[in-house]
């Protein structure tokens, strides 16, 4: 993706002064606008005002389908607003757990020829919890007026490779100010004072400071204090100018100089940077010191840094989101991988002594074709020797895979690597390899993070081949359980549809069928076995065959026949079942239930209508009631050219709803749905039914056309 943006640096320009203006009349600390990938549906941070790009590293990029206020606002094209941390924690624990900051913020949708992206804005705790009107109208004006300038852009704007920083540009005022006095009067002070920009950087410092710090000026203006001060090299004190960055609230600790001298920091943060003071603790005693750490006297070591730990927390939180291997995969190749500047995405797990490729990005499918089912031990990429040693391995350039693996670097037009093994319990789930367009140096900080990363991946990964392999195994059995054909009527057009749960491996007891007994009659039965495993698997297909073998029988007997079935079998499972006997010739409808929901009949046209058919209901089966149990008979007219729709609870039920009023719904929507093929009419059911919830029982669906 490129830097540029459409109109020139006019546009880029246009877009700035309106996010910074934004930021001063909301009275926001700091402001951001995400704008819309052409290629993938990621959000990605175009420009950032008020706060530092280092400080928002790992939300740069963030998926549409995350679960986030960023993307709720984009997706549900509204504005968000969360007003305290514990709302954030409460509604979106992801994005808290990358975020422990207490802050307020609001995401405000940019739609306007199209969807852009959205803008963010960034308030300290001190914001009161709700916003008011006059504050919702200045938000969503400002997002107007961006949405106008981006409508105006001469061609489509496209996400940075980095962020730009936009400085926050306060009113007009008199530039003139007498800096000697303020210098003088900073260097008379008996404290520390350091002035620190919004990246961290030290951009002043008296001497006083100097001294305290144990440093020269010079090793010090331009530095982060973290770097620049070895035992200022500490996560906890990184994170406490972060924690001054996000709130703009003053933040105070204490920190050890060695070998025993006790410093006291106070931060004092607003938008154009930090004012630190510094000076000695005489409250702790030296005995108080922890053991000093030891650093090299020249540089301070390099570590992950607070940056990347919350971006580590951010990424764990949506990999344990996780369900399926494909999930994993979507969750490495959009937040992983652009979080590590990296093109390209390869994961490969052991299958019988073979590296299976389960995913990709960034590479030809050729290519991946060659590498797909190479041998665990293979020496044709560093993967065998990374799994077989448990251990990562990095290469910065193609001569430094050359050396290793002559013919690895020939595979593809990649420029670095690194090779991260999954290994859970010592056991050997696969690899995953991110790689570059362009050489990369791997610092020990991004080697650190990785190798803790590619731990969480491998987890998330066991995790997900296991759920794949009962889930395809689950599903399979229901499958084969089910009627894999539907029998031919003469003059009867049928089609059913069968859905599984949106989520979980368990095997569902939702079935169906059509049972054909003579040329001009048939049987049609739907049911809903209770539960959701493999007894409830089996009791299924049981109820099945006892209905097969009375089928054609009234019925109401077919019914007790099968209850009885179910009473010998002893089962503590409950079914539902509807069973319809259909006689064309006569144009007849004769209904029995046990505890099932009613089907629906659409009458055609002129005057097309779908009514629901009340059936007097009997027990449920498998609740006892033996040879007493009764299930009376219904019979209804069949309207030439009529339509039945028979169909279980997953279709209409959803959580705080009124059934009755669900069974409506999908009455009136099958009036209006008009005389389509019968196929389509059933993918359009189901289509009206699943948008609307997440469905979290099994669906299906018979319908049945009459001549």
């Amino acid at each position: 993706m490129s830097n540029a943006s459409p109109g020139g640096d006019g546009g880029t320009a246009s877009l700035d002064e309106a996010l910074s203006a934004t930021v001063r009349r909301t009275g926001a600390l700091a402001g951001g606008v995400y704008l819309l990938s052409a290629q993938e549906p990621m959000l990605g941070l175009a420009a950032v005002c008020g706060m530092p790009r280092a400080t928002v590293a790992p939300w740069r990029r963030v998926a549409v389908s995350a679960a986030g206020p960023l993307s709720e606002a984009v997706r549900e094209d509204r504005l968000v607003w969360v007003g305290r941390q514990e709302d954030m924690a409460r509604l979106y624990p992801n994005a808290a757990a990358g975020m422990p900051y207490q802050f307020a913020v609001a995401f405000a949708p940019l739609h306007g020829a199209r969807r852009y992206g959205a803008m963010a804005l960034v308030w300290s705790k001190s914001h009161p919890p709700s916003l008011t009107p006059r504050e919702r109208g200045h938000i969503q004006s400002s997002a107007r007026r961006l949405t106008r300038l981006l409508d105006r852009a001469p061609a489509s704007w496209t996400v940075p490779d980095e962020p730009r920083t936009v400085p926050l540009r306060p009113p007009d005022v008199d530039p003139a100010q007498d800096r000697i006095a303020a210098v003088d009067l900073v260097q008379r002070l008996p404290v520390g004072a350091l002035g620190l920009d919004l990246e961290g950087r030290i951009t002043y410092l008296n001497d006083a400071a100097a001294r305290l710090l144990g440093r020269g000026r010079d090793r010090l203006l331009g530095n982060l204090p973290w770097q620049a001060v070895p035992w200022l090299d500490d996560p906890v004190h990184e994170e406490h100018y972060r924690a001054a960055v996000f709130s703009r609230e003053p933040v105070a600790f204490t920190a050890l100089r060695p070998p025993g001298r006790w410093l006291d920091f106070r931060l004092y943060p607003d938008e154009s940077g930090i004012s630190v003071l510094v000076s000695p603790n005489h409250d702790r005693h030296p005995a108080d010191a922890p053991p000093p750490r030891v650093t090299t006297p020249l540089a301070a070591p390099e570590g992950a840094g607070t940056g990347r730990i919350h971006q580590l927390i951010h990424l764990s939180a949506a990999l344990s989101q996780t369900v399926t291997v494909a999930d994993v995969i979507n969750v490495v190749a959009d937040q992983i991988l652009p979080a590590f500047g990296a093109q390209g995405l390869v994961v490969s797990t052991a299958d019988s002594g073979r590296l299976k490729i389960t995913g990709y990005r960034g590479y030809d499918p050729r290519t991946i074709a060659r590498l797909d089912g190479l041998p665990l031990d293979t020496e044709v990429t560093p993967v065998g020797h990374v799994l077989r040693n448990g251990a990562p391995a990095f290469f910065t350039d193609p001569d430094e895979m050359a050396r290793a693996h002559p013919k690895a670097s020939a595979l593809s037009d990649k420029q670095a690597w690194a090779f991260l093994p999954l290994v859970v319990s010592d056991r050997r789930v696969g690899c995953c390899i991110l790689s570059y367009d362009h050489p990369h140096p791997f610092g020990a900080g991004d080697r650190a993070v990785l190798v803790s990363l590619g731990g969480l991946i491998a987890q998330a990964m066991d995790r997900a081949l296991l759920y794949d392999a009962k889930h395809d195994l689950a599903h399979g059995l229901q499958e084969a359980l089910l009627p894999t054909t539907l029998p031919h009527i003469p003059g009867l057009t049928v089609a059913a549809r069968y859905l599984p749960t949106a989520h979980g491996v368990d095997i569902g007891g939702d079935f169906y069928d059509l049972i054909r007994l003579s040329d001009t009659t048939a049987a049609a039965v739907i049911g809903d076995v209770q539960g959701h495993n493999i007894n409830a698997a089996a009791l299924m297909g049981q109820v099945r065959t006892a209905v097969h073998a009375t089928a054609g029988e009234c019925p109401g007997d077919v019914l007790t026949r099968t209850e009885r079935v179910l009473a010998d079998l002893e089962t503590d499972l409950f079914v539902s079942c509807l069973y319809i006997h259909i006689d064309l010739a006569r144009r007849r409808l004769h209904l029995a239930s046990a505890g099932h929901l009613p089907p629906l009949l659409r009458t055609p046209a002129p005057t097309p209508a779908t009514r629901v058919l009340e059936v007097d209901p009997g027990p449920l089966l498998g609740i006892g009631a033996g040879p007493a149990a009764d299930y009376p008979v219904t019979s209804a007219p069949l309207p030439a050219g009529s339509l039945l729709a028979l169909y279980t609870d997953g279709l209409v039920e959803t959580p705080g709803s009124d059934i009755t009023r669900s069974i409506d719904d999908l009455a009136r929507h099958l009036t209006g749905t008009g005389d389509q093929p019968i196929d389509d009419l059933a993918d359009d059911l189901v289509r009206h039914a699943v948008p609307r919830h997440a469905y979290t029982d099994d669906i299906a669906l018979l319908l049945l056309r009459s001549p």
